[in-house]
This record gives structure tokens, C-alpha cells and sequence, in this order.
């Protein structure tokens, strides 16, 4: 089956020198993004597929169905769609909640509020949620991180770059509180702005989070509390109603956050934190509120942070409130009528496959000794893949959805979700949970249980297609599965062992050749620039994803070979089965991104812009020049002494 649309290349640019224009100029030069969209491309085209396809599920639905998922399911989504009720009533609503922030008068009612806030849904100064171990990956504890800002990352405080979106972000938070019935907006604008501004100072940056060492830092709930003396520990935990049990031990991301934090209580004025409650919990309910409240919203996150020219029909935000409310519930049955047994059989040959050549890879690396190697074939071989959807599906049926009014659900949502946190907390590891749903149009690897997991969504085309001839698949979704895998080599993965546990199972040696690869692969990213867009990649922070995309398509092209690939067999469309192979890689990452949108991305997000993820990764894969002839002077050569070859 040819599979592989050509229709949209420009055949003025050559492969060599340029294989992401090659195979999408001319969609680049006509694609259009939909008004209420921040992109179009593969993943957007997809994701679409996939909520039309969850809406003509949930409308089929009925409230008065027997069946309790089916009932809960259709019941959220008509109360998101209720708008005449929200309209009328939720402006009441919001004035009940901001009376508890009136309570606020000194560092213990604010620990009571951030208590409750942890609960009910609120703003949080800090993140509170369980995943394994990092020192004993088969239990699960309480996790905290920093938190307390309501602009994408702490650098848009400090950077002269984002100058205009500081700004645009206090008269947001001004309109926001105006709209909430605030008499004094403007000066609770300038408390908020400060205080934040005060919170980002203390915040590691977003390269030094990538460090799961440094990151690992367990303690006691009473080592938590002695590191920030400020904060009234007990009064959160009792407004939380988090049992001692439970908080017996957490890990701490930012330990010098969290001091800081409880410095910030003492050093800042309480109006400042009654200020910053108040606009805190009015934008996150901002969404499901009155339509001033989803229009101011959707103006400064969509508009100006992201370019979006229009709010996304109500239909499909009630679809996003649904899956983040009972997600499993409408997995489960997005799974019975969307996913077929042959792919997951198929997936599965591939996953195995993808494993095996990276065995191979592993095996042959000349920069690394045998001690170490074994230690990376025991992590492999410890890898559990999960494709398609849960074995076990989550149980809503203790969540209460009995309120009329959308925003009167929130609180009952956010509190399931809390409990379900909490009972995981000190329990051991549950090998059936997942972390993504199975309409959820991505994959993952999670390094603290060394397991790589494929939704059922994105085994579809252009990453998937039953019957496409094998060059192209393993060139689409081998690479996703060899990306993923790369996960567990990275920068990050490289930290934790084949059971998820941070340690180091390098020889010095080893590491030593390791950071000299990977530092030659930062210096190829870093400072990488899109045509009129300010700003640039930053190589450290892209690192474990440009690892990931590196691996991914060199073992992904080992693994066909091993399957029985042909470099040379008979062309399709004029292009060898080799050169099929890396075209159906750059298909996938099709995408054009409104400005806006790119220049966020450029600072916070740890992928490189998808042209990159193209042409640079394959700058250095051997059998990409094999495959297309390149040489000197083609805008892709790179001379072979050059080429970073990790995995």
C-alpha cells in the first residue's frame, strides 16, 4: 500500500540540501491554521480526528443511561454546555469561593487557604503529587515542586525579551479582577505582579529541572517543615487533610524553593498574598465561568501568549473539561470503537523489534566498555512497552457530579483527583496505571518506571498504517517507538536503572565519552534560529529530546533492517525503500506554528522547532547520506567526523 503523499513537496529544493521543505514546501507555502488553533500539521490533524471522534461518542450518550461511566460522562459534558445556567448563575458561585480568600489575614489563614486550595482547586504555591520512588521505584510517594506563577516559566519575569508579555499580563490580571468585582483592580494587579515576580526570582530554571539527580530530594514531612519555617506546615496539612501516613515522606524537586518559600510568607505583605489568592483562583475558573471571564481568558493565554485568533467552539472545550474530569471513562470506550486488535499485534512485532536492534546498537558501541554496556542491556531488557489502552481502567464511581451548576462541580472533581493522589501515596506501584489517555494523540517513557507507552490514538496515519509497506512505518512510528526508548538513554534516563532507581551504573570513563557526545549534540542545536522569529534553540534544554529523535531514527532504520528492509529494493514513486524510510520521518513532523506560538516554544518547550527535528537529526545518521547521495556542499552534508552518534 503506497501510503506516502507527495503532493505537497516543492520540488525545487532537493532532499540534500533540505529534506523538510522538500517534502512539505509547497504545503508550508498554502497551509492555513484554523482560527481557533495555535498549529496545523500531522499532530494537530490527528488530534482533531480523534475529538470529533470522542464528540460523536459523548453526544450518543445519556445522562439517564444505565450504565454509571456512560451516565457520568454525558452529565459533565451537559454541564459545560449549560451556558444559558453559567451565564446566570456561576457570578454568584465566584463570590462564594472569594470569600474564602477574604480569610486570608496572616501566614497561618494562608496556609489554610493553600490547604484547601491543594483540595478544592485554587492556586498553589507549590506542586503536590505521587509517582514512584526515585530510592525505591516499587512504591509510590508524594512528590512537591515549585509553583506560584501564572506566566509560562520564571524567565518572563526577568527577561527584557518578554517585556510586552509582562505587561499584556498585568492588565490581564487587572481585567480578570475588575470583572470578579474588585474595587481596587489596579493596585491588586501591582501586588500580584510583584509577588510573583518575588516567587519567579527564587524558581530553578528550566534547564536545571531537567536534572533528576538534583531534583531527588527526599525528606520527612518535619525536614520539609524545618526547611521552611515561614510556611505553617500544619495548617496546610490540616486544610489539605492529608494524613501524617501519607506525608511521612515526599520528595522534594526545589529543597531551595521551598526554603525560600516559607522566607516569601514572612518578608511579603499579607495584602500582597490575599491579592494573589484572589486572582489565582479566578483564573482557574476562568474557563468555566460567564463569557467575559472565558473571553478576558482566552484573550491573554490564547491570543497573546499563543497567536489563536478564536476561541475553540464550546463543544470541544467541554470535550477537553470531560477527559480531564473522567478521562479512562471515555478512553474505554473511545478504545472498543476506534482500536483494532491487528494494530496492537502489529505495534506490538514493532516495539519488539525496536528493542532489538537497540540491543545490537548497544552491544557494538565502541566508546563504551562491557561493565557498562551490561548495565544498559539490563535497563533494555527491564523496559515494559504498553500500546493501546490500560489493562486495568480507572474506577470514577466514588466521584459525585450532583451540582447543576459547572462550577459547583470543580471542587468535587478536584477533590477525586486529590484523594486519588493521596491513595497512591505510600502504596506500591500499580503496573497497569497509565499517565496518558488512550485518545491522546502522543507516547511517553517515564523514567522511574522504565516502561514506554503508545496511546491508541497516534497509532494511526501518518505515524501508523496497517498495510503501508514497512520502510515507511518504521520511519514513522519505529522512530516514535525509538525516540521513546532513546528516553531511557538521555540525559535524564541515562540517571535511573532498569528498575526506575536513581543510580549511577556509568564507569567515569563512560560518562566522561557519554557528556562529550551529547555536549557535541547541545553545540549543534544551541542557537539554531527560525526565520522571523525572535529568539533561539537552546541546545541544553532540547538535549534529551534531540537524544531521543537521534536514536530514535537510527535504531528505528537497524530495526528494518532487521525485519527484512531492502536499502536498494525496487523504488515506489521514484525513491529507493531507503529513501521511503526517511521521508515517512519527516512526514510526521509536519507542522506550521502561528509566531506567537514559536517564540513561546523557543523558551520553554524541550523539543526543537519539527524542521529541526528533521534536518539536523538526520545531518548526522550515516545511512541518511548513504541513502540520498549527499557530499560536499549540499545543505545537509555534514562531514562524517562530525556526525554525533550516540545510541
Amino acid at each position: 500500500m503506497n501510503v506516502l503523499d507527495l503532493t505537497q513537496r516543492d520540488p525545487d529544493v532537493r532532499p540534500q540540501d533540505d529534506l523538510y521543505r522538500h517534502l512539505h514546501g509547497a504545503w508550508l507555502a498554502t497551509a492555513t491554521i484554523a482560527p481557533d488553533k495555535t498549529s496545523a500539521g500531522s499532530f494537530i490533524d490527528l488530534n482533531d480526528d480523534a475529538e470529533r471522534n470522542v464528540r460523536d461518542i459523548v453526544e450518543g450518550l445519556s445522562p439517564a443511561s444505565t450504565d454509571p461511566a456512560e451516565a457520568r460522562v454525558a452529565r459533565l459534558y451537559g454541564l459545560f454546555m449549560d451556558e444559558e445556567r453559567i451565564e446566570r448563575d456561576s457570578p454568584a458561585a465566584l463570590q462564594a469561593r472569594l470569600a474564602d480568600v477574604e480569610g486570608i489575614v496572616d501566614a497561618t489563614s494562608l496556609a489554610r487557604h493553600l490547604g484547601r486550595s491543594a483540595r478544592f482547586g485554587g492556586g498553589r504555591l507549590f506542586g503536590l503529587d505521587a509517582d514512584a520512588d526515585p530510592g525505591d521505584p516499587s512504591r509510590m510517594v508524594l512528590f512537591t515542586w515549585q509553583g506560584g506563577l501564572g506566566l509560562p516559566d520564571e524567565e518572563y519575569y526577568r527577561l527584557g525579551e518578554h517585556a510586552d508579555t509582562l505587561a499584556s499580563y498585568r492588565l490581564h490580571v487587572e481585567r480578570m479582577l475588575g470583572l470578579a468585582g474588585e474595587q481596587d483592580a489596579a493596585t491588586l494587579a501591582d501586588d500580584v505582579l510583584a509577588l510573583e515576580t518575588a516567587i519567579a526570582s527564587h524558581h530553578w530554571d528550566k534547564v536545571r529541572c531537567r536534572d533528576l539527580v538534583q531534583m531527588f530530594n527526599p525528606m520527612s514531612w518535619d525536614e520539609l517543615a524545618a526547611s521552611a519555617p515561614g510556611f505553617d506546615w500544619i495548617a496546610f496539612l490540616d486544610a489539605a487533610r492529608i494524613p501524617a501516613a501519607k506525608a511521612a515522606y515526599v520528595v522534594v524537586g526545589q529543597p531551595s524553593y521551598m526554603t525560600a518559600l516559607g522566607q516569601l510568607v514572612d518578608a511579603q505583605p499579607i495584602q500582597r498574598w490575599r491579592a494573589w489568592a484572589k486572582w489565582r483562583l479566578v483564573s482557574s475558573l476562568a474557563p468555566y465561568l460567564s463569557t467575559a471571564f472565558v473571553d478576558e481568558n482566552f484573550d491573554f493565554y490564547q491570543r497573546t501568549l499563543a497567536g489563536t485568533e478564536t476561541l475553540r467552539p464550546r463543544w470541544k472545550r467541554a470535550i477537553g473539561f470531560v477527559e480531564g474530569a473522567v478521562g479512562e471513562d471515555v478512553g474505554r470506550l473511545y478504545v472498543a470503537k476506534h482500536f483494532s486488535p491487528e494494530a496492537k499485534t502489529a505495534m506490538d512485532e514493532l516495539v519488539g523489534n525496536l528493542i532489538k536492534a537497540y540491543d545490537l546498537s548497544i552491544r557494538a558501541l565502541p566508546w563504551m566498555s562491557e561493565q557498562t554496556k551490561q548495565e544498559a542491556l539490563a535497563k533494555l531488557a527491564g523496559f515494559t512497552p504498553k500500546v493501546g489502552y490500560p489493562g486495568k481502567w480507572r474506577d470514577y464511581s466514588a466521584l459525585r457530579v450532583d451540582s447543576e451548576l459547572l462550577c459547583d462541580v470543580l471542587p468535587a472533581v478536584n477533590e477525586f483527583d486529590f484523594e486519588h493522589t493521596l491513595s497512591r501515596a505510600m502504596a506500591p506501584v500499580d503496573p497497569d496505571e497509565w499517565e496518558m489517555l488512550p485518545q491522546t494523540v502522543n507516547a511517553y517513557y517515564h523514567p522511574l518506571r522504565n516502561e514506554i507507552v503508545f496511546p491508541a490514538a497516534i497509532l494511526q496515519p501518518p505515524f501508523f498504517t496497517l498495510g503501508a509497506d514497512d520502510a515507511i512505518n518504521y520511519g514513522a512510528i519505529g522512530a516514535v517507538i525509538g525516540h521513546e526508548i532513546g528516553h531511557g538513554f538521555d540525559d535524564k534516563g541515562s540517571t535511573t536503572d532498569a528498575q526506575g532507581r536513581i543510580r549511577d551504573w556509568w564507569t567515569p570513563e563512560d560518562k566522561a565519552a557519554f557528556e562529550e557526545a551529547t555536549g557535541r549534540l547541545v553545540e549543534q542545536f544551541d542557537g539554531l534560529t527560525l526565520d522571523g522569529i525572535d529568539g533561539a534553540v537552546n541546545g541544553k534544554l532540547t538535549l534529551g529530546e534531540n537524544i531521543g529523535d537521534l536514536g530514535g531514527v537510527g535504531i528505528a532504520y537497524k530495526a528494518w533492517l532487521l525485519a527484512g528492509g531492502d536499502p536498494n529494493g525496487e523504488p515506489i514513486d521514484g525513491f529507493t525503500p531507503a529513501q521511503r524510510f526517511f521521508l515517512g520521518y519527516a512526514r510526521i513532523w509536519r507542522v506550521k506554528r502561528r509566531p506567537e506560538m514559536a517564540k513561546m516554544l523557543l523558551s520553554v518547550d524541550p523539543h526543537s522547532p519539527a524542521q529541526f527535528r528533521v534536518n539536523e537529526i538526520l545531518k548526522n545518521v550515516d545511512a541518511f547520506h548513504e541513502a540520498f547521495g549527499t557530499k560536499p556542499g549540499d545543505g545537509l552534508w555534514l562531514e562524517p567526523r562530525a556526525r554525533v552518534e550516540i545510541w
